[in-house]
């Protein structure tokens, strides 16, 4: 009977699991999709066009819808449910993805075109990203598992996308060429969107269900009431409020560094895209190992010095790269970037999901990410132009820099000691 018991209690476990499990495999091949895409466009511009500057108006197309649709997709999540906005999201951006590759091998694709395809697939796909983490908590609450330790496996998987999908997509470039492998990441968003539809449920919190009686009232306000809602509940809250404003100019500073510095360096140096891929593996493969190290000890760790200590560490690596060194020498370098990341983007979400309620996480978590990205799309295209002028070297530098500045101002911002104050 103990035996029995036992087993039926292990099964009920692995059940509870399987929602969480299927969330992160769909989140994995959607975001490696995007990694994809996020190396096949700047190349394919660069084949196409030559020039680092375009290169860095792609980014901005990419980058400023991502904010829009962060900061204002967030009540569409909240009124669609977040199960229904995840799978809509991909389904419609897989269809954007598939219209460059189309396009490009049927009438042609200007320049013009491809900007605009750029736009709207961004503008469609953060509200996935968006849902997908408003649904995380509750299904891991239902799973009876640790919130610091489910979110470091977040972002696990979500660092092993950008591990694998560069890895693969350099490697397919260099076979099929750009616009072909963007076929795979058109699949991809599919793909994540069934797994969601059969394998995740509606969850209480999630408004398609009929969460509790406060989101749905706000659910049926207006909508300029909504935005005013999120921002207000940001702005008294000062610790989101920093962390939202400190994220968004480190994100600024780092924004140009693989969406065109990188890929110019690859072109000029190497003339490969398989090196472009290796490149950015790298990152990947480095932010995967640091993810689940702090996966293992995270609940440990004092947040504030951890959170503080991965962006100071991040400028060590990057004056490595800044001499311009030979392949292994920038993968490992790259490699490094993503190893002393591993705890900034866990301690963000846990911190994130216990300051805010669960009827307003679509809202305020879209909110938080559009302000984290509010200054990208100008460090994008201001990016591009330094690179074109002063050089890839001197862009690496500045990012460096700009990364022990602004880790000193977080040390010293006092309100950031509240990380360490969980608030239910």
């Amino acid at each position: 009977m103990t035996t029995s018991a036992g087993i039926a209690a292990e099964g009920a476990a692995i059940r509870r699991r399987l929602p969480v499990a299927a969330l992160l495999a769909a989140n994995t091949i959607s975001l490696a999709g995007n990694a994809i895409t996020a190396l096949a466009i700047p190349w394919y511009v660069l084949e196409t066009t030559g020039s680092a500057a375009r290169v860095g108006l792609v980014g901005f197309c990419a980058a400023l819808p991502a904010v829009l649709a962060a900061f204002f997709g967030g009540a569409v999540v909240d009124r669609l449910g977040f199960k229904r906005s995840s799978i809509a999201s991909d389904l419609l951006s897989g269809v954007t993805v598939a219209l460059v590759p189309l396009l490009h091998q049927t009438v042609g694709l200007p320049f013009g075109g491809l900007l605009g395809l750029v736009f709207l697939g961004a503008l469609l796909d953060a509200p996935g990203v968006t849902a997908r983490q408003a649904l995380f908590p509750d299904l891991v609450g239902l799973a009876g598992m640790r919130l610091e330790g489910a979110n470091a496996a977040y972002q696990t998987v979500q660092r092993l996308s950008q591990f694998l999908g560069p890895a693969l997509a350099g490697i397919l470039i260099a076979l099929l060429g750009a616009s072909n492998v963007l076929w795979l990441d058109a699949a991809t968003f599919a793909v994540s969107a069934g797994l969601i539809a059969a394998s995740v449920p509606g969850t209480r919190s999630d408004p398609a269900r009929g969460a509790d009686a406060p989101g749905r009232a706000q659910a049926g306000s207006r909508y300029l009431a909504e935005t005013l809602a999120e921002l207000r509940f940001l702005w008294q809250d000062r610790l989101l409020r920093t962390l939202a404003m400190a994220v968004a100019v480190t994100n600024a500073l780092d924004a140009p560094l693989f969406t065109v510095a990188v890929p110019v360096y690859a072109r000029d140096v190497f003339g490969s895209a398989t090196a472009l891929g290796l490149m950015e593996a790298g990152f990947g493969a480095g932010a995967v190992t640091g993810a689940l190290a702090f996966a293992g000890v995270g609940h440990r760790l004092p947040r504030r010095p951890a959170f503080v200590a991965g962006f100071a560490l991040l400028s060590l690596p990057l004056w490595i790269l800044a001499t311009a060194p030979s392949l292994p020498v920038a993968v490992v370098a790259n490699a490094l970037v993503g190893l002393v990341a591993g705890p900034i983007n866990p301690i963000l979400m846990t911190v994130r999901q216990e300051r805010v309620p669960a009827a307003m996480r679509g809202r305020v978590f879209g909110t938080f990410t559009a302000i984290a990205l509010v200054a990208m799309p100008a460090g994008i295209l201001l990016g591009g132009l330094v690179v074109e002028r002063a050089g890839f070297a001197a862009t690496i530098a500045v990012i460096a820099g700009g990364y022990l500045l602004a880790s000193g101002a977080m040390l010293l911002a006092p309100v950031l000691r509240d990380m360490d104050r969980p608030r239910s």
